[in-house]
């Protein structure tokens, strides 16, 4: 049974918890010790009786219940609410919810001529967007095999929402069935739309394009623009998928203009959307950034967007943004992302915490970010195992702007060994290392081949390739790939591009003594970084910077920024960039003290 209370919805069958819409993890004790309160609310519960019901059969002390109590009050206080649980001394405890009773979830009355029973209020669920009551409905409805075709794809939305896209798609297999039935081709080709990108989500490419098939042959016999659309905008994930670009363009492409201005809001803004991930694949970033400004501009003048179609939408374009070190759009891009799941009671994916991720180590929020990715790595075990070799390669960025740099070489090579280019990161922690020739040997390699993973870095491993050519004293392959990136100011318009071309042109300069204009390029590197909040860049910039001032006998200069530096670094919990700080604060003191010392020699012996 599920129930409702104060933010919070208990849904006791499915073992979950959410406050505000969003799931609060429980350990196995303490969702029990509240399932048990709920059902004996607002009477007093025993010690003796508690143990008994939530601890059978097992020999625990009260410290066991107290720290359970602690824990999910702990949890109640996410809502406000931890004052809920009273503790009454000699007596045991009572949940108390004074004015507000726990109660089984429901909707609104029924209007006339609605359905009543479990299926009127799933249906009414659905309409509120209440995924968790809506999901414990249906599944206590479907026995007596009365749920429609309708139901039975809102039933498999509210799992997706929920983030149960492996459960739903037994039940999207029963709509696609009752729907042929039932001769509604378009609803049927719709669901397998949505099984076949399931299905490639889960890594199961021949199925999905089984499903994808199926969906075309429905399509083939409607004169129905959004259905053909749909088809198209499968067809082109497919191709990209395929390793062709071009193809996937040009069906994006038709699949977009097929519904223009068609009363079809949300295949148009998916399909445009991908359209300009396609065209910024292929070299078109001006073209392709404007698509995907429009595409998000349709949608959100819109409200008509299922969550699981609009969460496409978002993740695509949040998705391009990472690929193409465009951190200030890929974070605005998560932080609306979040808010729509927020708002929709959608579950918050493994991709996005992926996503998030990646942002929140370039910013420097490392604890969180590693937080964040360790969940994604749960969670896309069954939401999208394709790209686990990806989240192995964020899990090594992160830790490697830890300091952990074994760690991080680890979970390059998991995702290496996924298929997953684990570059640029890997390259840049070798470098770090002294490891300059093989740096650039993987960067070289990265960019080999025409895939669509290499296509969508490519400014970004060219960028860090031209810094390890200029590490590695290959000048002229460094100032050529300097020219290429720097005169197509369209194509590569992204501030982590220029820094690093600007950090290119400064290792070049010290090759040529020239260190004003290495000067000039290391602080014009790291402003960039900064305008994106690249914190992690820009300390590792600013220790750059000391160091050259510092051997120019800048002393306070070099004091100024390795102060800055450290502050960050030590706020990050960067133990390696701290480390590198408080190393550089030592040679700076003693070459201060030296000075020091030899300045009072020198006055006596004056």
């Amino acid at each position: 049974m599920a129930f409702a209370f104060g933010p919070f919805e208990l849904d006791e069958a499915g073992r979950v918890v959410l406050c505000a819409r969003q799931e609060v993890p429980l350990q196995p004790r303490v969702f029990d010790l509240l399932v048990y309160f709920v059902h004996h609310r607002g009477r007093v519960v025993s010690k003796d009786e508690l143990l008994d019901a939530v601890w059978p059969d097992v020999t625990v002390t009260d410290n066991s219940l107290q720290r359970a109590v602690s824990a999910l009050r702990a949890v109640l206080r996410k809502g406000g609410m931890e004052h809920a649980i009273r503790n009454l001394p000699g007596k045991g405890y009572r949940f108390s919810l004074d004015a507000e009773s726990a109660q089984p979830l429901q909707a609104a009355e029924p209007q006339l001529g609605e359905a009543t029973g479990a299926i009127g209020l799933a249906r009414r669920a659905v309409a509120g967007q209440l995924w968790l009551q809506a999901a414990s409905l249906f599944e206590s409805a479907h026995e007596d095999g009365s749920l429609t075709a309708d139901d039975l794809h809102d039933w498999a939305l509210a799992l997706q929402c929920l983030g149960k896209p492996a459960a739903a798609i037994p039940i999207l297999v029963r709509a696609v069935s009752a729907r042929a039935k039932a001769g509604d081709a378009a609803g049927a080709a719709a669901d397998a739309i949505t099984l076949s990108g399931l299905h490639f989500e889960c890594g199961q490419a021949a199925i999905g394009k089984g499903w994808l098939a199926r969906a075309e042959d429905w399509a083939s016999g409607l004169n129905d623009p959004p259905t053909t659309a749909l088809v198209l905008w499968m067809k082109s994930k497919l191709a990209a998928f395929d390793g062709d670009p071009e193809q996937a363009l040009a069906l994006a492409d038709t699949a977009y203009t097929s519904v223009r201005h068609k009363d079809a809001i949300g295949i148009e803004a998916v399909s445009l959307a991908y359209r300009g991930f396609y065209r910024l694949c292929l070299g078109d970033t001006s073209g392709g950034l404007a698509d995907q400004d429009h595409a998000a501009a349709l949608a959100l003048s819109s409200n008509t967007l299922d969550p699981i179609m609009a969460g496409l939408l978002y993740c695509n374009i949040l998705w391009a943004a990472r690929m193409f070190g465009d951190w200030a759009r890929a974070d605005q891009w998560t932080r609306g992302y979040q808010s729509f799941c927020s708002g929709s009671g959608m579950e918050l994916t493994g991709s996005c915490q992926l996503h998030r991720s990646e942002v929140l180590g370039i910013r420097g929020s490392l604890s969180e970010a590693l937080s964040r990715i360790q969940d994604a790595l749960t969670r896309l075990t069954s939401d999208a195992p394709w790209s686990i070799g990806d989240a192995n390669r964020v899990l090594g960025e992160i830790q490697a702007a830890i300091g952990n740099d074994d760690a991080a070489l680890a979970a390059y090579d998991r995702a290496y060994a996924l298929g997953w280019c684990p570059e640029p990161g890997r390259a840049m922690l070798l470098l770090a290392r002294g490891e300059a020739e093989a740096a650039y040997v993987s960067l070289e390699r990265s960019l080999i081949g025409k895939t669509w993973w290499t296509l969508q870095r490519r400014g970004i491993l060219l960028a860090h390739l031209a810094l390890v050519a200029a590490h590695t004293h290959r000048n002229e392959q460094a100032e050529s790939l300097i020219r290429e990136l720097s005169g197509s100011p369209d194509r590569w318009p992204m501030p982590s591009i220029r820094a690093l071309t600007n950090e290119a042109q400064a290792i070049l300069a010290l090759g040529r003594q020239d260190h004003d204009a290495a000067l000039r390029h290391l602080h014009l590197a790291r402003q960039l970084w900064s305008s994106i909040e690249g914190r992690v860049q820009a300390v590792r910039l600013r220790l750059q910077i000391a160091r050259l001032q510092f051997e120019r006998d800048d002393i306070r200069g070099a004091a100024t920024e390795v102060h800055a530096a450290r502050l960050i670094a030590s706020e990050m919990g960067s133990r390696k960039l701290e480390a590198d700080c408080i190393a550089l604060e030592r040679d700076i003191d003693w070459a201060t003290g030296s000075r020091a010392v030899a300045g009072q020699r020198h006055q006596l012996r004056g």
